[in-house]
């Protein structure tokens, strides 16, 4: 099996997307606390599912469309956006709109969708695997040329307030072990036991 890495920009995303997918399939409780503090499941998705509409109008002209709430509808909220997705790139004409924006810069669109929105999908299928109690393993050399772009930004990324603290890790701690505790997260999380 090919590693994200190396994939093209429609199969990266579709692989990443297709893993999450499986997660939200695989989710009975979407009230589930997660790694994240104050998120339950259906937040991860709506967190998804809520920045990147906003993001691609202000940098070009497409416009996706609005999908259900993941507040109430958690699964049909992650079709709808995946649906819409898939059809920007697997469309040639993507490839020609231009995405401009003041923070990001200029770059094709998929360039933009790969860097900020296929690499979020990965990384928050780990935050609803590890709140669901599902398979929580992620393509590790992808991860490790992740922490490694991260790192040679660390003071960057740690003042857009978007990560949180990085989190002690052993010694031993495997790659996907690192890259968590390095954007905030307790890599060995586990969901609090909850009172019946």
């Amino acid at each position: 099996m090919s590693s994200l890495a190396e994939l093209s920009v429609a199969d990266r995303y579709r692989s990443a997307a297709d893993g999450f997918a499986r997660r939200v399939a695989g989710t009975s409780d979407w009230d589930s606390p997660t790694p994240v503090a104050q998120w339950r499941a259906r937040d991860v998705v709506g967190h998804l599912t809520s920045w990147l509409p906003a993001l691609v109008a202000s940098g070009c002209e497409v416009r996706l469309d609005p999908v259900p709430s993941a507040e109430e509808d958690p699964v049909g909220a992650w079709a709808g956006l995946d649906a819409q997705i898939r059809s920007l790139l697997d469309a040639p004409a993507t490839e020609e709109v231009v995405f401009q924006h003041e923070h990001i810069g200029r770059m094709p669109l998929p360039q933009m969708l790969d860097q900020y929105f296929t690499s979020d999908v990965l990384f928050h299928t780990w935050d609803l695997a590890r709140a669901t109690g599902q398979d929580d393993r992620l393509d590790e050399d992808y991860l490790a040329g992740a922490l490694a772009g991260m790192q040679a930004q660390a003071e960057m990324i740690r003042a857009s307030g978007q990560f949180g603290q990085e989190q002690p890790v052993p010694d031993d701690a495997s790659v996907q072990e690192r890259f968590f505790a390095f954007i905030g997260r307790d890599p060995r999380w586990t969901p609090p036991a909850r009172s019946r």
